[in-house]
């Protein structure tokens, strides 16, 4: 693939593993993939979310729990799981630094076999998604990084359905990523070039914003595939412990023209600056538009936002985006 073609000699040697060429599956094997869940104070709605995982068929899984210094019966739980299924369960100490944090260090330590799935502790998984997923993964071209996701349903605490995520407007890409995030990380599944990208990418990294976001714009940014199913595969549980929620568009204009939005996009300019030779090179180019975006004089960031044709779905949406390209607020 090309874009790995174009790391610096420097990070050349350090990347090899990410250019091997990964032997195909047979389709008659049942795909292996191991799932990443990060925890923390996690016991009330934890059970339902392990027997989700047990219940999908047709795959090889393995999970592997990081607890972020839980002091709830979770770790229990995990265990008395992992009693349940021997030899597929392993629970480890996270970094206690977030849910960013402890997603890039079970990333930053996965194995290569198979697929890597991540899984927030409070959902519900619907049945066949791993299977799904691993479908429409194998496809991909060998040592191509791709990733996939969908659509969730999202519900009340108890699970009752409320509405669908909303539909992408437009197929992904890096000019998207860089200002909008459309890859749910409790849907995410990666190929293995994808998960051998995302480490060498966290080697390079300080905090990000979040893991999910972060991947969609380095699988993005190095010329990967990103797959949307427009089938829901999760039913995302709201309560008011949520790490991040799911709120409206109007809800994330207002974050945007009030400047929060733009503390973000520094802060990714900043990690993706440092992830660049990971980038092709149109995509640095981009990166560089961005940078005018977000530095530059008023004129030059409307500029770069025509140059760059940077966007987000929905026509109010990126109506704000022009007017916070105007305020220096993208």
């Amino acid at each position: 693939m090309k874009s790995l073609a174009l790391i610096d000699g420097k990070l050349d040697a350090r990347l090899r593993f990410c250019q091997r060429r990964i032997m195909p599956q047979d389709d008659a094997t049942p795909p292996r993939v191991t799932v990443l869940m990060a925890i923390h104070q996690g016991a009330r709605f934890l059970p339902e979310q392990l027997d989700s995982i047990a219940a999908q068929e047709g795959i090889d899984w393995r999970l592997v729990v990081s607890d972020d210094g839980s002091t709830d019966g979770g770790p229990g739980i995990v265990r008395d799981f992992a009693t349940a299924h021997p030899g597929r369960v392993a629970l480890r100490n996270g970094p206690r630094r977030g849910a960013a944090a402890n997603f890039r260090a079970l990333m930053a330590d996965a194995g290569g076999a198979g697929f890597t799935a991540l899984a927030d502790q409070d959902d519900r998984w619907h049945a066949g998604k791993l299977a799904r997923a691993a479908a429409a993964l194998r496809a991909v071209p060998e040592g191509m990084p791709a990733i996939w996701c969908s659509r969730v349903v999202i519900c009340d605490a108890s699970l009752a359905p409320r509405g669908l995520s909303r539909l992408p407007r437009a197929a992904p890409s890096f000019r998207h990523a860089l200002v909008q995030n459309m890859v749910q990380g409790n849907t995410l599944m990666m190929n293995r070039a994808a998960l051998a990208l995302m480490r060498a990418a966290d080697r390079l990294a300080g905090p990000v914003v979040m893991h999910d976001w972060w991947t969609y714009q380095i699988v993005s940014g190095a010329g990967g595939r990103v797959i949307f199913d427009a089938r829901p595969s999760v039913d995302y549980r709201q309560h008011g412990a949520n790490a991040v929620g799911s709120d409206g568009p109007a809800a994330q204009i207002a974050r945007m023209l009030r400047g929060r939005h733009a503390e973000w996009s520094r802060q990714n300019l900043a990690v993706l600056t440092t992830c660049a030779p990971l980038l092709t090179a149109e995509n640095r180019a981009l990166l560089a538009e961005f940078a005018r975006l977000l530095n530059g004089s008023p004129a030059q960031r409307l500029a770069a936002m025509r140059r760059g044709g940077f966007h987000r779905h929905g026509a109010f949406s990126q109506a704000a985006l022009w007017v916070a390209a105007a305020l220096g607020r993208v």
